[in-house]
């Protein structure tokens, strides 16, 4: 999966259940994204694995809801 394409989903629903999802600060390896108070690392990476992908999703999960991307 592309990493603006992920992106670009977590953002959707973060906007479609009316929450924050804003870029926190850049690391070396990383970009730290905050979505309603939760941090989320996203790797900078132009290609993210299916898995990787599932497991930012699950991050995203106390937030978002259970299996919100499927």
């Amino acid at each position: 999966m592309k990493r603006r394409e992920l992106l670009k989903r977590i953002a959707a629903e973060a906007k479609r259940q009316n929450m924050n999802w804003a870029l926190d600060r850049q690391g070396a390896n990383h970009d730290v994204f905050s979505l309603d108070g939760l941090i989320i690392p996203v790797p900078r990476h132009n290609e993210i694995g299916e898995g990787l992908a599932v497991t930012i999703f699950k991050e995203c999960s106390p937030k978002l809801g259970e299996r919100w991307w499927r």
